[in-house]
């Protein structure tokens, strides 16, 4: 993806660089009203037994890649070979302000929407635009069987799966196949994401999510990879067959890598500065190579081999700036 030149603000920090965007908002209408009682849920259902499987898009307003999948596969009458698949548009007051002249501007209306998943801050007496919509789909998540959650990244990066930390996310994410990186992770510091919500986060065999984080945000190429993500998890869940009409042919068998993440770092300062523009997915051959700094404190690399999982190049304070994960 091309970028401008980055700029300074009044106050001489360095404001995000311009973002070339690839990708049109699809026209969300006809999906609008759903079919499950929750507005922007779609529920397609076999007719024979087998999980529901919740595909959820739109958990950042401005991440228009995975409800562009999900419009194609809903516009072309997919239905699951077994079982039920439910489509779901989760912040749909943030899509609607999707402006491609500014994408950054519409990925919340009040709070982050994949930072809300505990139970205390949902059953709270807090409002928000963000908390009061994941309260009106809540009951279509407490059903899911499966949750599969659709992202997109703004900085350079490979794909992805995160998993979160359990081994049934774990499992699942290298059956999908699709990003082949699967990563084990903790979350984050300022709060829950939809797939650590608390189903899928207990212990125990069931239920189970995982997110996917298909490429940076308005790339064509990050669609792709998304409907290719989309049809690894329903083939292997047996709800696909391999020839089933709007889903990308299988892809070719890759060895699946898995990383786990040992240190998640935040940002403490509003001068957190990355030595280089590094990649999501580059791996750091050395330990104790600096990475960044933070105020006074220095970013190291704690072993060999350190993965950068998802760096973002301008943090602001109190946000993850980068996970390090040890190849494994």
């Amino acid at each position: 993806m091309r970028m401008t030149a980055p700029r300074t603000t009044a106050n001489g920090a360095m404001a995000l660089p311009q973002f070339e965007v690839q990708l049109a908002a699809p026209d969300l209408t006809p999906w609008l009203a759903g079919n499950t009682g929750v507005p922007g849920f779609t529920t397609r259902d076999s007719g024979q037994p087998g999980p529901h499987v919740a595909l959820v898009s739109l958990v950042h307003g401005n991440e228009i890649a995975g409800a562009i999948a999900l419009d194609r596969l809903l516009a072309g009458g997919f239905t699951p070979s077994r079982g039920r698949v439910t489509f779901g548009f989760a912040n749909l007051a943030a899509f609607a302000r999707f402006d491609p002249a500014d994408p950054i501007a519409s990925r919340y209306i009040d709070e982050d929407m994949n930072r809300i998943w505990d139970k205390d801050v949902l059953d709270g007496p807090r409002h928000s635009a963000e908390l009061d919509r994941a309260r009106e789909f809540r009951p279509m998540i407490e059903t899911a069987d499966v949750l599969f959650d659709l992202h997109s990244m703004l900085w350079p990066s490979d794909p992805l799966i995160l998993c979160g930390g359990t081994e049934r996310g774990r499992a699942l994410g290298q059956r999908v196949g699709v990003p082949e990186c699967v990563v084990s992770d903790p979350g984050h510091s300022n709060g829950r994401r939809l797939i650590d919500y608390h189903r899928f986060a207990d212990d125990g065999v069931a239920p189970v999510s995982n997110l996917v984080e298909a490429g940076q945000h308005w790339l064509r190429d990050t669609v792709e990879t998304m409907l290719s993500a989309i049809a690894g998890l329903l083939r292997s869940l047996d709800m696909a067959s391999d020839t089933a009409p709007l889903l990308p042919a299988p892809a070719l068998p890759r060895r699946s890598v898995f990383a786990e993440v040992t240190s998640v770092v935040t940002a403490k300062t509003a001068g957190f500065t990355f030595m280089q523009p590094y990649r999501g997915g580059q791996v750091i051959r050395h330990r104790n190579t600096l990475l960044a700094i933070d105020g006074p404190t220095d970013i190291r690399t704690p072993y060999d081999n350190c993965l950068l999982v998802m760096p973002s190049l301008r943090p602001s304070r109190g946000h993850t700036a980068v996970r390090l994960a040890r190849m494994g």
